[in-house]
């Protein structure tokens, strides 16, 4: 019998959980000359003294106390716009550069909607952990207005006895942002940076790019270890424009700094791609789903580029007979790879599996669960999207597995569970 414990801390959408972002008028230009851009500061550098000040105070009044460091984040604003136009800000006074930046910025709720689909990976600071503890830290997807989504962050605590604390929430949010380039919604590969002044549960990343403009989501983390020693986050997670879906990497060495960078080949059309956290026999693999109902097995000679996989795994019980997926990264124990799946039965019900892979030859299934070790069931159903369960990670802590899974796509609970328990309902 699966022994399985659900922790009594439970995650919710917050509403009141808002960040300043930058507002990019360019985005609606209409490409007449002065710009929207130059014409709104024109208009705030032709205010007097006097009603840049009543600005300035009605603005901080309405919005200062809302905020982290809210003058900062003004002036910031400022200087990127400084730099687009060529301002100079020497003979500009500090009132009327707060006000220019809080016209280029807007309050957003970032996690109005849903709070859902986390995934865990041990922290990249252990400082005076005990022996037996373990410091974590959570992806999430938090989705907002306009039902975009973005990624949050949360760090806890898991003790020798299982037991699990979260770190305490900053009371302020700011987002990560690119660094002085004004550009509108760019193409390709681009770098991010938590405020140097943000604690990372207090880090939001939200879209950046054409490709990932209506969402970042379902980011799968992983400590990935180089063959070099070297140790490096990777999430998987899917961007979305409102009509086509890739999938990209995030890459960060330090949580100071995050690389988003698509990945190519034709694998990279689908969701849910989880990476297993080194190279298995000189390769790089991923478990994705390449068909919309069945796993696969992905091999590549680089992180950022997959082609066709091999089949690994079909629906079998009827708790998966829609569709199966996975949830989260592969997870290395003595015995081989585990790998939590997910699986859609009738009326769109998802349940959570696990599966055991062969360790130096990941394409050969050794176990499978034939029953879920996770299903919604009473509280557990209703919200955002009901009768979901659904996880973007797992991680090892000791003898046991810690699970975050996001309920009905509109919260996020905890559960704890021995390996050996799993291993032996295979």
């Amino acid at each position: 019998m699966l022994d399985l414990f659900n922790h009594e801390l439970r995650l919710h959408a917050d509403p009141s959980r808002v960040v300043v972002r930058p507002f990019h008028i360019a985005w609606q230009s209409n490409g007449s000359a002065p710009s929207r851009t130059e014409r709104l500061v024109r208009e705030v550098l032709d205010m007097s003294p006097g009603e840049a000040r009543a600005q300035l105070r009605a603005v901080l009044k309405d919005f200062e106390a809302r905020h982290w460091q809210t003058r900062r984040v003004f002036m910031t604003r400022y200087e990127e716009i400084e730099a687009l136009l060529g301002l100079d800000g020497a003979n500009i006074s500090d009132e009327k550069r707060q006000l220019i930046g809080a016209y280029f910025c807007h309050e957003y709720s970032y996690a109005a909607a849903a709070l859902m689909n986390p995934s865990a990976v041990p922290h990249y600071d252990q400082t005076g952990m005990p022996e037996g503890s373990l410091r974590i830290l959570m992806s999430l997807r938090a989705v907002g207005e306009g039902h975009i989504s973005s990624v949050a962050f949360r760090e806890g605590i898991i003790t020798a006895d299982s037991e699990f604390t979260l770190a305490p929430e900053p009371p302020f949010a700011t987002a990560a942002d690119t660094h002085g380039d004004e550009q509108a919604m760019p193409e390709g590969e681009v770098t991010v940076f938590r405020h140097r002044d943000s604690t990372l549960s207090g880090t939001v990343i939200f879209p950046i790019t054409k490709a990932q403009s209506n969402g970042l989501e379902d980011m799968r983390l992983v400590n990935f270890t180089h063959e070099d020693g070297s140790v490096e986050w990777i999430g998987t997670y899917t961007a979305y424009n409102g009509s086509v879906i890739q999938s990209e990497l995030l890459r960060t060495r330090d949580f100071r700094s995050f690389d988003l960078v698509p990945m190519t080949g034709s694998a990279a059309r689908n969701k849910g791609m989880g990476l297993f956290p080194r190279k298995v026999g000189g390769e790089y693999m991923m478990i994705g789903r390449q068909d919309g109902e069945n796993l696969f097995l992905i091999k590549s000679d680089t992180l950022t580029d997959w082609g066709e996989g091999e089949l690994l795994l079909k629906p079998q019980y009827p708790w998966e007979f829609v569709q199966i997926g996975n949830c989260g990264p592969p997870i290395e124990i003595a015995e081989g790879w585990l790998l939590l799946t997910h699986g859609v039965g009738a009326m769109r019900k998802y349940s959570i599996g696990a599966v055991l892979l062969d360790k130096d030859d990941p394409s050969m299934v050794i176990g499978r669960t034939s029953r879920p070790i996770l299903a919604a069931a009473d509280q557990d159903r209703e919200g955002y999207v009901p009768n979901v369960v659904y996880s973007c990670g797992a991680l090892k802590h000791g003898e046991n597995l810690f699970i975050p899974y996001g309920v009905a796509d509109s919260s996020v609970a905890f559960a704890s569970v021995p390996i050996q328990s799993l291993l032996d309902v295979m």
